[in-house]
């Protein structure tokens, strides 16, 4: 963990990160059935997985953000997000991208 310590926290660098997923755990408390997503996982690493797509797909909405386009745009651009990941979150990618492409 300490050879990753730098990457693992990078999100602590960024003002306004959210850290949490109090505004879920709030609507599962309050008695809301919990998203058709989050239910039905068949291994502790699907939910694993699951979870991680849920806080990518939130921290995209609330930074207005299009998962979709934002995990795409990861994909077509991995080497240079694996060379500059502070440039590729999904509230700044899009200063990342190259002149025409749109995200």
């Amino acid at each position: 963990m300490l050879k990753r310590w730098p990457a693992l926290t990078l999100f602590l660098r960024q003002a306004g990160a959210p850290l949490d997923n109090n505004n879920l755990r709030a609507r599962l408390e309050d008695g809301d059935p919990p998203p058709e997503e989050l239910v039905g996982y068949k291994t502790l690493n699907g939910a694993r997985l699951g979870d991680l797509f849920m806080s990518l797909i939130h921290t995209c909405r609330l930074c207005a953000a299009n998962p979709l386009d934002y995990l795409n745009a990861l994909q077509r651009h991995a080497k240079e997000a694996r060379e500059h990941p502070t440039r590729w979150f999904p509230w700044n990618y899009r200063q990342a991208l190259p002149a025409g492409d749109t995200g």
